[in-house]
């Protein structure tokens, strides 16, 4: 494995990497590696096909109409 320093990181973002370190139950040098990985890791979103799951995913459902009395007539339903 490589050691790599970095100089003058402000002492802000030293402040969130730890905790976010604390958060993740990780040394700070661990959570620098995983964000220095997701960061070089992650793939360009492609807007095109973005928005095509976003126009499938709000299509209208085939037959089904939510109105707030179905909603209501679903939520009694599931009640004792």
């Amino acid at each position: 494995m490589a050691t790599l320093t970095v100089k003058n990181i402000p002492q802000s973002v030293v402040d969130r990497l730890k905790q976010r370190a604390t958060l993740h139950r990780r040394s700070l040098n661990l959570e620098v590696i995983t964000c220095l990985e997701a960061a070089v890791e992650a793939r360009p979103v492609d807007p095109d096909a973005l928005l095509a799951k976003i126009r499938s995913l709000r299509a209208k459902p085939n037959k089904i109409r939510l109105t707030d009395r179905l909603l209501t007539q679903l939520k009694a339903a599931g009640r004792p």
